[in-house]
């Protein structure tokens, strides 16, 4: 078959790339490893931030999400057992951000697809890119069996960290920048209600914690566990036990326990490659950067390569300018690292550091306390959380 992109992966980032090329009309197929009910059982991150809110729109389809999605204008840091709130709508300049969980999200983009007719194809195996730094890339994969091949202007790779996209530029050319945190977070989804109607971040003592939310009927919560951990290691009671003694104690007294209806573990770790284009491939997403989910940075740095990504194909395709493609690498990389430096910032701030000496704790319990004594970092932390412009 013949596109002018293939796209590589799809989940968020793919689809919102192929229905925004799409409705500018630019053919495109994407191919995806796994079922779609695989894709729509991933339980990620729900914190929406307003670039990629107005994105969604683009894209026409965001109204479910403005219609269901959580408005926030502030959240919690819970330390010393006490509350302090971040006023991101004071601090910002009247900024917020949408709580509105990625299931939903990516639910709507494949309704989206399915609107306007969009070639996506699942369970395609064993894929290969080919022919990359020529004028006539093409994509192989196999489908039931059955050898298939795209040929195409452009490859996407929005495959994620594990994906073939990245694999696919020598080892010459990727520059590989990576940090492993000892630890990861245990997650458990809950149909309960939440704790607290905007999100609290938790700095304590036994490890970091997180309260937030997917709707008024349903709860996700965090707890910090090393990264050895194993998520059998942990009943739903023993989760709920350590999830109350790192609550302040007004917090703790109101949380509503039940049974999980979904539990995992991811571990935290940064990582960006460079560049993020070769040849006629450009990365996207967590196939070129991954960062701890501290700072809700993930999902919307993939938007904001999607943003770049789509203007340049669409550039290139209606006015000849194939400016924004040369320049895509550079762009995004820009932004990314600014997400990378605001997730590590908040990452160091709320974590427990097992190798931590007395004097970083010392100077981490500084950090916190100099940010609730000025309202510029506030206001920096602020800008960063609701998102930084494109």
């Amino acid at each position: 078959m013949q596109t002018r992109v293939c796209i590589i992966g799809g989940g968020p980032s793919g689809l919102l790339l192929s229905q925004l090329l799409h409705l500018n009309g630019i053919d495109n197929v994407l191919l995806e490893k796994h079922s779609r009910a695989h894709v729509l059982a991933r339980i990620r991150a729900g914190v929406i931030e307003h670039g990629f809110a107005q994105l969604m729109q683009e894209a026409q389809c965001g109204e479910r999400m403005q219609r269901e999605g959580q408005v926030h204008h502030g959240f919690y840091i819970a330390h010393d057992g006490r509350l302090d709130r971040v006023d991101l709508h004071k601090y910002s300049g009247g900024g917020s951000v949408i709580v509105y969980g990625q299931t939903e999200l990516t639910r709507d983009l494949y309704e989206a697809r399915d609107r306007l007719g969009g070639v996506v194809i699942h369970e395609a195996e064993d894929v290969q890119l080919h022919d990359l730094t020529g004028d006539r890339p093409y994509v192989t994969f196999r489908q039931g069996g059955q050898a298939q091949r795209v040929d195409c202007d452009f490859v996407i790779g929005a495959d994620g960290f594990h994906g073939v996209s990245r694999k696919a530029i020598p080892a010459g050319v990727l520059r590989e920048y990576e940090k492993i945190y000892p630890f990861g977070w245990l997650g458990i989804l809950s149909r309960t209600p939440p704790v607290s109607p905007e999100l609290i971040y938790v700095k304590h003592e036994r490890g970091f914690a997180l309260c937030s939310l997917r709707s008024p009927t349903l709860s996700r919560y965090y707890i910090q566990v090393p990264a050895t951990d194993k998520v059998e290691n942990w009943s739903d009671e023993a989760f709920w036990e350590e999830l109350k003694r790192r609550l302040p104690a007004e917090v703790a007294a109101r949380l509503v326990t039940g049974p999980s209806i979904e539990k995992s573990i991811a571990l935290a770790r940064s990582y960006v490659a460079e560049p993020m284009q070769y040849g006629r491939l450009f990365l996207a997403g967590d196939a070129a950067h991954i960062v701890p989910p501290t700072g809700a940075r993930g999902l919307n740095t993939a938007a904001s390569d999607i943003y770049y990504l789509s203007r340049a194909l669409i550039a290139y395709y209606k006015q000849g300018d194939a400016r924004g493609l040369e320049t895509y690498s550079e762009k995004a990389l820009a932004r990314v690292w600014k997400a990378q430096r605001f997730s590590w910032w908040m990452t160091r701030l709320l974590h427990r550091f097992p190798e931590h000496s007395p004097y970083e704790e010392k100077l981490q319990a500084a950090e916190l306390a100099y940010l609730f004594s000025s309202e510029r970092a506030l206001a920096s932390l602020a800008e960063n959380y609701v998102g930084l412009p494109y």
